[in-house]
């Protein structure tokens, strides 16, 4: 089968577009024919080298943590899967992900696909809408009638945390370009603002929840720790910051998780029309290196998937 893989951490031009074996399912394992998967920040972050001691992997490795697929061959013990079913997971980290014609997957990681999207844009649901579920719901414990700031709303978990904040009852302001502001308005966002500078007023702090996701220095960290009401809760994920205890303000990291009864539950309100998967562009899989080169570049328009020829 084709994979792209790398032999060791490096810059994108280690990626390599190349023959690999097809992987044989184990015990407890599902052989899904690739659909498509995506190119997720983390994938960068793992090929580069550092997260090598949080999530060290064996080379050649294929990246790729989200797959939408078919099931293709089931390991020994798999139940409740079929052979020819449509499904979608969450990949483990370390394990060799779907950038590739076909990728291992725990049988418990697994969800049906919906049925109302092409399988292909699937693929940008698992990953980026669980991390938005779980910092929400886990991590911010967001209720009904609290108001929430979404910083870093134009990307992939921005838009799901936008649009499942509005259906958990929540006041919704999320910062965005000028590029992304029609869309967050069409994901239910109540106000759009300009990025957060400094001690520039924000309309609609103090906010019960800030959910920051984009990379920010102590001093940025600082400032959106300033927009929590007091006995609120600023959630990042990206790097920590310090709380306010005076304040009782309250600051976490979210660390996502595979949950396949989570992504299942997501898969409904796709197919219920309440939850829209944001697609930027479609491109074949052998174009990994050069998507991954124009994300170091700043040049990727948005949610990128990849798919097998």
């Amino acid at each position: 089968m084709k994979a792209v893989r790398f032999h060791r951490y490096g810059d994108s031009d280690v990626l390599a577009y190349e023959d690999a074996p097809r992987p044989v399912p184990a015990a407890g394992q599902v052989l899904v024919q690739v659909a498509a998967t995506t190119f997720n920040p983390v994938d960068a972050s793992i090929r580069a080298g550092r997260l090598a001691e949080v999530f060290p992997v064996e080379f050649p490795h294929v990246p790729g943590v989200e797959v939408a697929g078919t099931v293709a061959e089931l390991g020994a013990d798999v139940t409740g899967q079929q052979v020819g079913a449509a499904v979608l997971a969450y990949l483990p980290m370390t394990a060799d992900g779907a950038a590739a014609e076909h990728v291992l997957a725990p049988a418990e990681a697994l969800a049906a696909a919906p049925r109302t999207v092409p399988l292909a844009d699937a693929a940008a649901l698992p990953a980026a809408a669980l991390t938005a579920w779980q910092a929400l719901t886990e991590v911010a414990g967001l209720t009904t009638g609290q108001r929430i700031l979404v910083n870093g709303a134009g990307g992939a978990v921005g838009g799901y945390a936008v649009q499942l904040a509005k259906q958990l009852g929540a006041e919704v302001t999320a910062t965005g370009s000028d590029r992304s502001a029609d869309r967050l308005r069409e994901y239910g966002a109540d106000r759009i603002v300009g990025y957060v500078e400094g001690s520039a007023p924000v309309t609609g702090a103090p906010f019960d929840v800030v959910l920051n996701l984009v990379p920010t220095s102590p001093e940025q960290s600082a400032v959106l720790v300033g927009l929590v009401a007091d006995g609120g809760v600023l959630v990042s994920a990206t790097a920590p910051a310090d709380p306010d205890p005076a304040r009782q303000v309250r600051t976490a990291q979210v660390f996502s998780r595979s949950d396949a009864a989570q992504l299942a539950e997501l898969v409904a309100r796709v197919d219920a029309g309440t939850l829209r998967i944001d697609v930027a562009d479609r491109r074949p899989l052998a174009d990994l290196p050069a998507v991954h080169a124009d994300y170091a570049a700043g040049r990727l328009a948005g949610r990128t998937i990849l798919i097998p020829a």
